[in-house]
């Protein structure tokens, strides 16, 4: 078990976590301990029921808000079963990426349990899309023997467009943890008034997302990664993703999408049974390398 305290980017609520272990085949679990009786959340597609800057789970009347960068953690070290105890309704945003809860993990440790671990399998290509033109935006899973990720982003801001707005990360040849879970969130001074008066990001600040003006980023030490805008948009696919409730070999291409659309996919997925099957391997070997060195190769990094 391991605790950490911190403030939540929209509700800028003060908030304690707890991440506890949990039985085999129990899946990753929110749960609301502020609330009598306490309100869990299994975490899943079809319990979200909010996704305006965050994905937001939602039960009789309670929520869980911004799972995504812890459930991206969990997906990038491979963890099935988890229950997280929250004392507020968000999920601390801690530096705006998944570090910290990629080292919280790390310093609990894991446990290999007894039973298969079960994957997603795409069959069939699924796809969501809307707006026309320069508003298209699009998201698609692809039959893939691994996972992997190809994402494009525009913001026509002159700092995220003159960085990198195309990545590509390939779970079979690299590190999440060295590559995905430092890039933070990010925001425009410009949109701060009218998102505060809508409730969100009243928690943030330059401690915990990259900020920008019109013109530039205001953050002193400035980007972790040349393509940082982008590979969080990556992280948070991952952390999204992983609400289907069990790892994906596929290969997941989106342009200019979000938690919205991300959610969709899964739904879209879901809908289709003749598009996925469930499957486990006998022995490591026998599955794809980005999951069969999983271990391996992320836990190696603490």
């Amino acid at each position: 078990m391991v605790r950490t305290i911190g403030v939540g980017l929209h509700s800028g609520t003060k908030v304690e976590l707890t991440l506890r272990p949990a039985a085999a085949d129990s899946g990753i679990v929110f749960r609301r301990v502020d609330l009598d009786p306490v309100v869990e959340f299994a975490a899943s597609a079809m319990a979200v029921g909010d996704t305006r800057m965050a994905s937001v789970l939602v039960k009789d009347g309670a929520r869980v808000s911004t799972v995504e960068h812890l459930m991206s953690a969990a997906a990038g070290l491979g963890i099935d079963n988890l229950v997280i105890d929250v004392s507020a309704e968000e999920i601390p945003i801690m530096d705006g990426s998944a570090a910290s809860f990629v080292f919280l993990l790390q310093q609990a440790g894991v446990l290999e349990q007894d039973t298969a671990k079960k994957f997603i399998r795409v069959l069939e290509t699924v796809e969501v899309r809307s707006g026309q033109g320069a508003s298209e935006k699009w998201a698609r899973l692809c039959p893939h023997d691994g996972f992997k990720l190809d994402f494009f982003i525009e913001f026509n801001h002159p700092a995220v467009d003159g960085s990198v707005q195309r990545a590509q990360v390939d779970f079979g040849k690299v590190s999440y943890v060295h590559d995905v879970a430092r890039a933070r969130t990010f925001g425009f001074m410009q949109d701060v008034e009218s998102l505060r008066g809508m409730g969100l990001a009243r928690g943030g600040s330059l401690e915990n997302a990259i900020v920008m003006d019109e013109y530039r980023i205001l953050n002193s030490g400035g980007l972790r990664y040349e393509d940082e805008f982008v590979r969080h948009k990556i992280l948070d696919a991952i952390g999204d993703l992983y609400l289907v409730g069990h790892p994906l070999l596929a290969s997941y291409e989106a342009h200019k999408a979000g938690h919205a659309m991300n959610n969709q996919l899964l739904l879209a997925l879901l809908a289709r049974p003749a598009a996925y099957e469930i499957v486990s391997f006998s022995t490591n070997e026998a599955a794809p390398p980005s999951y069969s060195d999983q271990i391996e190769r992320e836990w190696a990094l603490n």
